[in-house]
C-alpha cells in the first residue's frame, strides 16, 4: 500500500539528484556545457575557501558528535537507577528530541549572543564594562556557537538510546561479573562498554553523517568566511554569477557522497554488532 507513494517520494528525490549530478559534470549546465567535465570538481579541491571551510566543517562535526556521545553515555549511566523506577524521566528525557534544531539556535542566540541574557547579566554585576565585552560564542571564526547548539540538542539522543538499551538489558550481566569477582572497573570495561558501544556508535554516526550537510544552525550561528560547506554549497548555488553554481551542486554531490558511506557504515556495523537482518541494498 506504500508502494505508491514511496514511488513518488522516491521518483523525486533520485530525479533530483540525477539531474543536480548531470550538471555538476557539466551536462545541461546554466553556462551552456554540453560534455562532460570533471572541471567542477577539479576547482573545488584547489578553493581556498572549500579548504578552510572543510577544515571548519570536520572539526565542528568530530568535536560535536565526541562531545555528544561522551557526555550522552555518561548521563545514561547516571540516570540508569532513576530511569528504570520512574517513567516520568523517561518523558522528560525525549523532550528535547521534539525541539527543533533551528529552535535550538534561536534559543542559544538569546542567551549567549553579546546582547544575549548571560552578557546582559554579566553586565549587571560587574564582570564586563558592557554587554558587547561578552566573548564572542556566536558568528566566530571557530564554530563555537555551532558546535554547542548541536551538542546540546543531541547529547538527549545518545542519551535516549543508551539508556534505552541499559534498560532493556538490566543488570543481569553486571551482577554475574559481580558474582564471578569482577570490579566495578573491570564490570565497566568489560561488560558495560561492550554492551552499549553498538548502540553509542551508531548514534555518533548518525550524528556525525547529520552535521555533515546541516545546513540552518550553521547559517544561522555562523560567519559567512570560514562557513560551513553547507552554507558555501547553497550561497554559490543561488550567487547571481552563473559561474558559481555547477561548484556549488558539485559541493553539495560530495556532500551527499559522504553522507551516503557513513549510512552504509552505520547500516553494516548495526547488522554486524546488533544482530539485525541483511539489508536489502547493501
Amino acid at each position: 500500500m506504500l508502494g505508491p507513494t514511496l514511488a513518488v517520494m522516491g521518483g523525486l528525490f533520485l530525479g533530483g539528484l540525477l539531474f543536480a549530478g548531470a550538471e555538476s559534470f557539466g551536462w545541461g549546465a546554466t553556462l551552456g556545457e554540453e560534455s562532460w567535465t570533471l572541471n567542477h570538481y577539479r576547482r573545488l579541491l584547489s578553493d581556498r575557501e572549500v579548504h578552510r571551510s572543510l577544515g571548519l566543517t570536520l572539526g565542528v562535526a568530530m568535536l560535536a558528535t565526541l562531545v555528544s556521545a561522551g557526555v550522552g553515555v555518561a548521563v545514561a549511566l547516571a540516570l540508569r537507577e532513576v530511569a528504570s523506577r520512574s517513567r516520568v524521566l523517561n518523558t522528560l528525557v525525549q523532550i528535547p528530541l521534539a525541539m527543533p534544531h533551528l529552535t535550538m539556535a534561536i534559543v542559544l542566540l538569546w542567551i549567549v549572543a553579546p546582547s544575549g541574557l548571560l552578557a546582559r547579566v554579566a553586565f549587571q554585576v560587574g564582570w564586563i564594562a558592557s554587554p558587547a565585552d561578552f566573548p564572542a560564542l556566536v558568528q566566530d571564526p571557530y564554530g563555537i556557537g555551532i558546535f554547542l547548539a548541536y551538542s546540546l540538542k543531541e547529547i538527549p539522543f545518545v542519551t535516549l538510546m543508551v539508556l534505552t538499551l541499559l534498560l532493556r538489558l538490566g543488570d543481569e550481566y553486571e551482577e554475574l561479573a559481580q558474582t564471578l569477582g569482577a570490579s566495578r572497573g573491570q564490570r565497566w570495561r568489560y561488560v558495560t562498554m561492550p554492551l552499549i558501544a553498538p548502540a553509542a556508535l551508531s548514534a555518533s554516526l548518525m550524528i556525525f553523517a547529520y552535521l555533515l550537510g546541516a545546513f540552518e544552525i550553521p547559517s544561522l550561528l555562523g560567519r559567512s568566511y570560514p562557513a560551513m560547506l553547507s552554507v558555501v554549497a547553497q550561497r554559490r548555488y543561488q550567487s547571481v554569477d552563473l559561474t558559481d553554481r555547477p561548484g556549488g551542486i558539485a559541493l553539495a554531490m560530495m556532500l551527499s557522497l559522504g553522507t551516503a558511506l557513513l549510512l552504509l557504515a552505520w547500516v553494516r556495523l548495526t547488522r554486524r554488532w546488533m544482530g539485525t537482518a541483511r539489508p536489502v541494498f547493501f
